[in-house]
């Protein structure tokens, strides 16, 4: 809908969403498919907020990290996941522009909150395989917090940058948007005054976000590579990796994602490619990393069964 004021210029009241299908029968395996994975993965990451806050063994560094970890992946699937379920089973799939506005926003913040929290994440296992006699000096809890908050700060700042420069440019009347939640490259073909400000912007940020945030994981790793190379003990090369793994395997998940998504030729780029890849780093990554880090952990499983152990022995 959309109306024109006195300037004869078009003001989107809000936006049409197209989802991931037209087709019937899709949309409703869809639904059902992707209900699962939602409620798999609030109650997963629900889960692990509660469990590394509860047990008093988990009171470390990295489970600290995790549990933001998991409130960022409880954030953005929460930000996209409800609204994209009840579009496939409306007719009326329909955004407020304000609403869409917010979708975005969120989903800007949590998105590079998330980049940076897993280079903290990696920095926090090279401290300690790397220094375990100053572990608890280096990665204090001034220092934890300040690893936290300072990617939450730079994330908001460019979610707000990013969002209030579209929202506040002018749009050509057209408010179909061909994604299954507001993102800003679908928003912005939909603009009529000239994006290139906002695909600048987009583009540097990306590129540092993407590029400084995994250089601190190859950097981490690699110097964790080198640690465990020169360790005499099988066991002790054992357990650095797996301390380790979960980690790892999470990194390769979401940047794999991205890489594919952005670094991909404009040739081969579509935007059909895009909500395949979008549907995997808004959804499936975090009911997956709940997952990884519960079944590959020893710490979250022992954690996970004292406390179920505990809670069945409460009086009913």
């Amino acid at each position: 809908m959309a109306w024109r004021d006195k300037q004869n210029l078009t003001v989107l009241k809000e936006f049409i969403l197209m989802g991931i299908t037209d087709h019937p029968v899709l949309q409703a395996t869809f639904f059902g498919v992707f209900l699962v994975i939602y409620a798999v993965s609030i109650v997963g990451n629900l889960g692990m907020i509660i469990l590394t806050k509860m047990d008093s063994r988990l009171q470390t560094p990295m489970y600290f990290f995790l549990r933001h970890l998991a409130f960022i992946d409880l954030g953005y699937s929460t930000d996209v996941g409800p609204k994209m379920l009840v579009n496939i089973v409306t007719k009326q799939k329909t955004i407020p522009f304000h609403w869409c506005a917010a979708q975005l926003a969120f989903f800007i913040l949590f998105i590079i909150s998330e980049l940076f929290i897993l280079s903290a994440m990696a920095y926090d296992r090279y401290v300690a395989i790397c220094n375990p006699l100053l572990y608890t000096v280096i990665m204090s809890p001034k220092v934890c917090w300040m690893l936290v908050a300072v990617p939450y700060l730079y994330s908001a700042f460019l979610s707000l940058i990013t969002t209030i420069k579209i929202f506040v440019s002018s749009f050509c009347g057209h408010n179909v948007i061909s994604h299954f939640y507001c993102d800003s490259l679908p928003l912005m073909t939909l603009l009529c005054s000239s994006t290139r400000d906002i695909e600048l912007i987009i583009l540097i940020f990306s590129v540092f976000n993407l590029v400084s945030s995994l250089l601190v994981v190859l950097v981490s790793y690699i110097r964790i590579l080198l640690a465990i190379l020169r360790m005499n003990s099988a066991e002790g090369r054992h357990k650095a990796f797996s301390t380790c793994g979960s980690h790892l395997t999470v990194v390769v998940v979401l940047y794999g994602t991205l890489f594919f998504m952005y670094v991909q030729p404009k040739s081969s780029h579509s935007f059909d490619s895009d909500k395949m890849a979008s549907v995997f780093y808004t959804l499936i990554i975090p009911m997956l990393n709940p997952l990884i880090y519960s079944l590959r952990n020893k710490d979250v499983k022992v954690a996970l069964h004292r406390t179920w152990k505990n809670l069945s022995k409460l009086p009913r």
